[in-house]
């Protein structure tokens, strides 16, 4: 790699586990724009056709996922993972060897990968974005051990960027603020949010209910709610993270269905309601603590990172926070109203400053 050399284009790919690794990289993107990057996107399937609404303008080229499937069951989720890794290795291998070929038919001088481990070459300087440089495990030796595999990759970036506060007011704790760093350098962007607080919006629901996340997980819980929404006589907006679908639910008149929003309609959506209930994936957390939203976090079974997020949080008094198992839609609603919700003040992010001045550091 060159040791002086301008950054002009811009390679952009997301994991496709869940949406939040595809959100968190649009204030990013807008970031890049703004300063007059050329930007182009790497992704397939839902995390491409949002991203695609977002900057229809763009280059996409598309980038096979991990493909990541979870078990209806918690306890045979690490057994399920587990079976999946020579997979991911598999697809990691394959993005590798796609990098070096499209940095050289595209002219990339700079590669922003969130999460993806295989995105890293000896062309160009490699980002790696991530909030998980501790991966909760159920044992501390085996947490050691995969921080051990996780750094091995993470090292071979340029750099590392972590989408949380750098001091001891942050979100995401140990996960984000281990003892032990990688060796190359991290900085961290502060919370990475699509939305605008300062944008007024009247009320209009009493709950915005967000599905996301891997199958079967997403529409179990969908089930789990469709159970009892009927009985609750108040005005929801059930979004189902369903981007690119034109699947139909036939629901209560107090009931608005959507697949899928995006950009400033979720945001309105969102401002709308009074409560919110999701799961605790950690780019809705980012968003709800910046627009200082009441809500009702479901960690995904089995998922330690959310499982994590929904206890803290919920320990700060930031959100209220209830397992899968025990989660009944009646219930959840009676307990949020009688929590004792207080929002943090979070420092402001003008990533339009900080992206450049990260970027200009990979020039040096």
């Amino acid at each position: 790699m060159a040791a002086n050399f301008n950054i002009e284009k811009i390679l952009i790919a997301p994991l496709d586990w869940g949406l939040g690794h595809a959100t968190r990289c649009v204030p990013i993107i807008k970031a890049l724009l703004d300063n007059g990057y050329e930007v182009m996107i790497a992704a397939e399937g839902k995390q491409a056709f949002l991203l695609r609404n977002e900057f229809p303008a763009l280059i996409f080229f598309p980038l096979k996922g991990y493909g990541i499937n979870y078990s209806k069951s918690k306890r045979l989720l690490p057994l399920k993972m587990l079976m999946q890794i020579p997979k991911i290795l598999s697809a990691v291998k394959h993005e590798h060897d796609w990098l070096d070929k499209i940095i050289d038919q595209h002219k990339i001088d700079l590669v922003i990968s969130d999460n993806r481990y295989g995105l890293y070459s000896k062309k160009v300087p490699c980002v790696f974005i991530t909030h998980q440089l501790t991966i909760k495990m159920p044992f501390a030796w085996l947490e050691k051990l995969v921080q051990k595999v996780n750094y091995k990759y993470i090292n071979r970036f340029a750099t590392c960027w972590v989408p949380d506060l750098a001091g001891e007011k942050n979100v995401a704790g140990i996960l984000s603020h281990p003892l032990l760093k990688p060796t190359i350098p991290v900085h961290y962007l502060n919370l990475l949010s699509r939305f605008d607080r300062a944008v007024p919006f009247e009320k209009k629901y009493g709950y915005c209910i967000l599905l996301s996340g891997p199958e079967p997980q997403r529409t179990l819980l969908e089930e789990r709610i469709l159970k009892s929404i009927d009985r609750i006589n108040e005005n929801f907006l059930l979004i189902r993270g369903l981007p690119g679908s034109n699947a139909q639910l036939s629901l209560s008149n107090n009931i608005e269905v959507k697949n899928h929003l995006a950009g400033k309609d979720l945001q309105q959506a969102i401002m709308q309601s009074d409560f919110i209930i999701s799961r605790s994936g950690y780019t809705t957390v980012m968003e709800l603590l910046s627009l200082q939203k009441k809500s009702i976090l479901i960690p995904t079974s089995g998922q330690t990172e959310q499982e994590y997020l929904g206890e803290r949080l919920m320990n700060q008094g930031w959100s209220y926070s209830v397992s899968q198992d025990d989660f009944e839609l009646i219930e959840a609603i009676e307990s949020a109203k009688q929590f004792n919700y207080s929002f943090p003040s979070f420092e402001s992010n003008n990533l339009q400053i900080l992206i450049p001045q990260l970027v200009e550091n990979l020039q040096r």
